[in-house]
């Protein structure tokens, strides 16, 4: 490893878990910078999906991660935003139908070749915070640290069902708890970078655990 290259800390694990918040909260208490891998996806379903692309088709939706015309910016309140095409689409990419049809076209091998050096790049100094379910794995494989947080279906669905709540949204807990079971069958079953913890990464079960008393264990595992 190139001992001068930028830090590179690697937080996987399936929906739910409590990957974003915390990467988040990391970054920021770091000085790093942030990659959502899981944005990508989800930008490349929507965009697929806005021009009525084929989601079963993988050659035409791998069309569309190659030409993705995507720009992360930070607000002056330091929030997140996110450009499809000049267009916000911070909050749309996180509807339940995005995220189902990103789970989909993130199994294709091409989309998710189309995607690699894009994720690379954003390993500059002084460091790298990298949210997905790959990257400890696949993207990041020599990373100085790497995380997996998981959590049970159902604390995951509960989660879940409290966020789209407060959106407004009406939704079933019992088809919430199916739709992660699918989608955590689906990501671990996949042939390419498969949703797994990398070999020697630092598992964190945040199922009974505060989001408080996960960020203080990242730290004790980082330091």
């Amino acid at each position: 490893m190139n001992v001068s290259a930028p830090i590179v800390i690697t937080i996987d694990g399936p929906s739910g878990s409590g990957k974003g918040t915390l990467s988040q909260m990391l970054a920021r208490h770091l000085g790093y910078h942030l990659l959502d891998s899981g944005a990508l996806y989800r930008l490349v379903a929507l965009a697929a999906m806005k021009k009525g692309t084929d989601l079963n088709s993988e050659d035409e939706v791998s069309q569309v991660a190659a030409a993705l015309d995507v720009i992360f910016s930070l607000e002056n309140d330091n929030s997140a935003q996110i450009l499809l095409e000049g267009v916000k689409v911070t909050d749309a990419i996180r509807q339940e139908a995005v995220s189902m049809a990103a789970s989909k076209v993130a199994a294709y091998p091409s989309v998710r070749a189309a995607l690699l050096d894009r994720q690379r790049s954003f390993a500059v100094s002084p460091g790298l915070i990298a949210d997905g379910r790959d990257m400890g794995t696949t993207v990041f494989p020599t990373a100085h640290v790497k995380l997996f947080l998981t959590a049970s279906a159902e604390a995951r669905a509960e989660r879940r069902y409290k966020q789209l709540c407060k959106k407004g949204e009406i939704v079933d807990m019992a088809e919430l708890v199916r739709d992660i079971r699918e989608r955590d069958e689906r990501d671990s079953n996949r042939s390419i970078s498969p949703l797994k913890p990398a070999k020697d990464a630092v598992i964190i079960d945040s199922t009974t655990m505060t989001i408080d008393e996960v960020f203080t264990k990242m730290l004790a595992a980082i330091t």
